[in-house]
C-alpha cells in the first residue's frame, strides 16, 4: 500500500551497513552529544589512527558523519553526527489520508481509546468502529483515559460498515476484526488483546499505554490528504 523505493531501500541498507560494527557504533555514540575531533576520538575509544580513518571513511561514506575544518585550528578538523541519517533507520511513512478508521470487535474499549489517543495526538480526522458492536462503551475504557488524562469523548458503537469510506486508512485494532474484514480491504493491524476479557483495570492501562506507544510512533508518519 505504502512501499519505499529501491533507492530509498538502498540508501538504508548502506547506514545499516555502516553501523553493523561495535567500533563504528561507539564512535556514533562519542558524536551522539557532541563533535570531536579525531585525535579526541583516537584518545578516547583506545583506537590506532589507521583504524580510526578507515572507519570514519566509512561512516563518511553513508553519510552519517561529516568533516567541518576548525574555525580556529585550520589544521584541525571535527566531526558531526548527521542525526537525521539515524531517522532513516526506521522505515519512513509520508502517508496521506482524508481519515484514519479504528476497528476492533465491539467498539467499546480498543477503537474508542485509540481514537481518543489519535485526537491527542495529530490533526489527521480519525473515528472508531465495531465488527459486532456493543450497546455503549466500556466504563474500564473511560476510567483508563482518565487516569492517563486522554481526554476521550465516547460515542456510541457503531458497525464498520455505517461508516467508512473508500478513502480511509483502517487500523485494526484486535485479531477478530482483522480476521473478519474483507480480505481485499487495505489495512493495518496492531494485535492488541482485549481488556474486557481480563475484567480487571490494569488490562485497561496496558491497552492504553500500548496504543499511546504505538500511536506515537505512527502519527507522525500520517498527514491529511
Amino acid at each position: 500500500m505504502f512501499v519505499e523505493t529501491f533507492v530509498d531501500l538502498e540508501r538504508r541498507a548502506a547506514v545499516h551497513a555502516a553501523l553493523a560494527d561495535p567500533s563504528r557504533l561507539a564512535i556514533v555514540d562519542q558524536l551522539m552529544s557532541a563533535d570531536a575531533s579525531p585525535s579526541e576520538l583516537q584518545v578516547s575509544l583506545s583506537m590506532s589512527s589507521n583504524l580510526l580513518a578507515h572507519h570514519l571513511r566509512v561512516l563518511v561514506q553513508a553519510g552519517l558523519v561529516r568533516r567541518t575544518r576548525s574555525e580556529g585550528d585550520r589544521r584541525r578538523t571535527y566531526l558531526t553526527l548527521i542525526h537525521t541519517q539515524l531517522e532513516t533507520l526506521v522505515p519512513g511513512g509520508d502517508r496521506r489520508v482524508d481519515r484514519v478508521v479504528f476497528v476492533c470487535t465491539q467498539n467499546s474499549a480498543r477503537s474508542q481509546l485509540a481514537t481518543a489517543v489519535w485526537h491527542h495526538r495529530s490533526e489527521v480526522p480519525a473515528v472508531s468502529a465495531g465488527t459486532h458492536p456493543a450497546s455503549k462503551v466500556h466504563p474500564g475504557a473511560i476510567a483508563a483515559s482518565r487516569r492517563q488524562s486522554i481526554p476521550i469523548r465516547p460515542r456510541r458503537p457503531r458497525h464498520v460498515g455505517e461508516i467508512l469510506r473508500p478513502t480511509d486508512l483502517i487500523i485494526a485494532v484486535c485479531d477478530s476484526a482483522h480476521e473478519e474484514l474483507p480480505a481485499d480491504s487495505p489495512r493495518l493491524h496492531w494485535s492488541i488483546p482485549d481488556p474486557v476479557q481480563a475484567h480487571h483495570r490494569n488490562a485497561f492501562d496496558r491497552t492504553l499505554e500500548e496504543l499511546i506507544e504505538r500511536i506515537n510512533r505512527f502519527a507522525p508518519t500520517v498527514q491529511a490528504a
